[in-house]
């Protein structure tokens, strides 16, 4: 036991000793260590204040430089702001100068205002004063006048009383000799005026009647004469073509072969032209002829440039017929409009509607009684106007006149149809282009359908009168084949399923066109039976009629 202790105890002792050999050895080494680094800091802050002294030698160097350039340009700046501040000054004593010199002109010439202002106002004042002593003294002229004419109201009114005196005494004297006429007369003073009065208004009753019945005895004794006169006049200022419109055009050829063209391949050409237009062609031995015929003057001259066109192109086929007959349909329409505006330029007439204009072309192709429809409204607008200048209207009403006169007939040419007159439907068309009421009244009043309201409607009768019945004017003939044929075409366009009817052959043959949708094959035959029987059930004609329906099929595809 001891013993371990004893080793214990010396290995601990050993231990210690150890411990403080070492640690004396260690702090040897750490003094040495510790004593170079002094040196070598020492070292290091010697070079380092050798370094910093000569980098602060250069830097002043740089900076002795720097301020000596910087003095020379401060130099330099300080005398370029001086010389500026010269300048401006000498600117600002110029100006000042400047600005000097002109108030004192300024100053000048308001001195100058102020005299003359005095001046004025001086002058004004002297004027002033005389204008008041002026006024003072008409003040004491109206003050004598005043006076003077108190003294003569004064005298006046004495005189007033005198004859106020004198007044009662002949009203006095006036009463006592009524009485001794009334006592003589045996009547009172208001007996005696009433008979006085009646006498002389039985007087004046008798004398005015005389008058009234020989001035109109004068005035129906010269009223004819004086009419004719004015009708005498107004024609023969006119000059009218003696001109009956036809119902037929012939076409000339330049060659008997081109008919057979026009006829095409089992006369399929000249039926596809004749559908298309609603007029019959007829191609007979007439040399190098065809006749174009129908009522219609719009038709026939469709087919006819329809056919002018064609010929010249030389393609003649049933599709080519049809396009050229819808371009001739369009071309028509622009030449209705052309012809409108012409006429109305011609005849100094501004300010007519556009629709009425196009109404007034197509006049051209309708007639009255074989009298072309325009011609005749042309003629009778300038008969109007003659007639009413004869009669000393006017220049506005003269002007109205000739428009009623272009316009009475109007309503014949309607797009649509009425059951009006063509003289209401014509007024009614006025009234809706908002034409002047004269004007109105005038179209509407020339058959005497409606009452005369203004002196242009019984000129408008007369001058269509004088137009209509003028010396080959009309043939009634044609008016009342006319109403035939239309008649026969209205009777096929009141079935359902037909699209177009034509009257052909004067009325003799009536070719129907029907919807191929609506109307079969065999319904075809029971249409044109029943069109036939309505026409001999209801219409009177001569001879017989021919109704053909025809239905067509076409079925149309495009190869792109």
């Amino acid at each position: 036991m001891e013993i371990g202790i004893g080793i214990a105890v010396g290995l601990v002792v050993g231990l210690l000793i150890g411990y403080f050999l070492l640690k004396s050895t260690m702090d040897k080494q750490f003094r040495g260590k510790l004593q170079e680094a002094d040196q070598k800091a020492d070292l290091a802050i010697e070079k380092a204040r050798l370094t910093a002294s000569k980098t602060v030698e250069e830097a002043k160097i740089k900076a002795d430089g720097i301020m000596a350039k910087a003095e020379g340009k401060n130099e330099k700046i300080k005398q370029k702001k001086i010389q500026e501040a010269r300048e401006r000054y000498a600117k600002m004593k110029t100006d000042y100068e400047d600005f000097k010199a002109k108030r004192k002109d300024e100053l000048k010439d308001l001195e100058i205002e102020v005299k003359t202002a005095k001046a004025e106002l001086k002058q004004k004042e002297q004027s002033l004063s005389d204008k008041q002593k002026g006024f003072s003294k008409k003040l004491n002229e109206i003050e004598q006048k005043e006076n003077e004419i108190g003294s003569i109201r004064e005298n006046l009114e004495k005189q007033l009383k005198i004859v106020a005196k004198k007044k009662e005494d002949l009203e006095t004297a006036t009463e006592k000799q009524v009485k001794v006429l009334e006592g003589i007369a045996k009547m009172t003073e208001q007996e005696a005026k009433e008979q006085l009065i009646e006498a002389i208004k039985g007087k004046a009753e008798t004398e005015a009647m005389a008058i009234v019945k020989d001035t109109i005895s004068e005035a129906k004794a010269s009223a004819n004469k004086e009419a004719k006169k004015i009708v005498i006049q107004t024609i023969q200022r006119m000059c009218a073509e003696y001109t009956i419109e036809n119902t037929v055009s012939v076409f000339n050829l330049d060659s008997d072969d081109l008919k057979g063209q026009i006829i095409g391949r089992e006369g399929r050409n000249i039926r596809a032209l004749e559908a298309a237009t609603g007029a019959e062609i007829v191609v007979d031995d007439t040399p190098e002829a065809i006749v174009i015929s129908s009522f219609d003057p719009i038709r026939r001259e469709v087919c006819r440039l329809a056919l002018k066109r064609l010929v010249a192109d030389g393609r003649i086929h049933p599709a080519r017929i049809e396009e050229v007959v819808n371009k001739t349909r369009k071309q028509i329409e622009e030449q209705i409009r052309e012809i409108g505006e012409r006429t109305v330029i011609d005849l100094n007439i501004h300010g007519l509607h556009a629709d009425l204009v196009r109404m007034v072309g197509r006049m051209r192709f309708r007639s009255s009684y074989g009298q072309n429809l325009l011609k005749h409204s042309r003629e009778t607008a300038n008969l109007c106007a003659v007639m009413a200048a004869e009669l000393g209207l006017s220049a506005k009403q003269i002007k109205l006149a000739k428009r009623a006169g272009l316009l009475h007939d109007i309503g014949k040419v309607a797009d649509e149809e009425s059951e009006l007159s063509h003289a209401l439907h014509g007024m009614k068309m006025c009234e809706k282009a908002k034409e002047h009421p004269a004007v109105i009244n005038a179209v509407g009043a020339h058959h005497d359908e409606i009452e005369m309201k203004n002196i242009i409607s019984p000129i408008v009768q007369a001058c269509d009168a004088i137009s209509g019945a003028r010396p080959g004017a009309r043939r009634e003939i044609l008016e009342s084949y006319l109403q035939r044929i239309n008649e026969l075409e209205e009777v096929a366009l009141s079935h359902d399923g037909v699209v177009k009817a034509y009257a052909m052959q004067a009325g003799r043959e009536l070719r129907v066109i029907v919807s191929a949708e609506k109307v079969s094959d065999e319904y075809a035959d029971d249409l044109s039976f029943m069109i036939s029987q309505k026409i001999q059930d209801e219409m009177q004609f001569p001879g017989q009629i021919k109704v053909t329906v025809i239905r067509e099929k076409r079925a149309v595809s495009y190869a792109r």
